[in-house]
């Protein structure tokens, strides 16, 4: 897989690899901790983490680094994309998970940018029909976000059963 990166003065988008397992993890523990005060186990989010980024078949992670010198960078944010085929569209779903910025860099358009990043990824993509993506009820922030970003709330409601993992 070939690896884009979007650079400019002291930002840097590009897809995660191995080097970010340990903060995609630091990331979904901290918001399954602050979404759903969840306390996720450890060894399964890190082996999840580690599986998905290598078998790119279930998506992919983009990272947003800020980059305080040529030398010096924090992974900021991060969010993951995963793929649903729909037959009605011929076409494919990217499904985005996991969001997660750092509260130090909140409020400063690092989702926003991340989202173009992978707009513009998708672009390049034959198959691509569009973005999903779930939000809490009560998250009127995250909600309002992706409204000015241009994403509208769809009719479905969300259901699940899990199978004991």
């Amino acid at each position: 897989m070939v690896v884009m990166e979007e650079m400019s003065e002291e930002w840097n988008f590009r897809l995660a690899d191995a080097r970010d397992v340990e903060t995609l993890v630091e990331f979904n523990r901290a918001m399954a901790s602050e979404t759903e005060s969840k306390d996720l186990d450890l060894a399964v989010l890190t082996t999840g983490v580690e599986n998905l980024l290598r078998d790119t078949r279930y998506g992919f992670y983009v990272v947003a680094e800020y980059c305080a010198t040529a030398n010096e960078r924090e992974v900021a944010g991060a969010l993951l994309v995963t793929y649903e085929w729909s037959d009605w569209r011929n076409g494919v779903f990217w499904w985005i998970q996991s969001v997660y910025v750092k509260p130090l860099f909140r409020r400063q358009g690092v989702y926003r940018r991340l989202y173009e990043f992978i707009k513009q990824r998708a672009a390049k993509e034959s198959n691509v029909c569009g973005f999903r993506l779930y939000v809490e009820k009560e998250n009127r922030v995250a909600q309002a976000t992706y409204e000015q970003l241009g994403m509208t709330e769809t009719y479905y409601r969300m259901f699940e059963e899990l199978c004991g993992r």
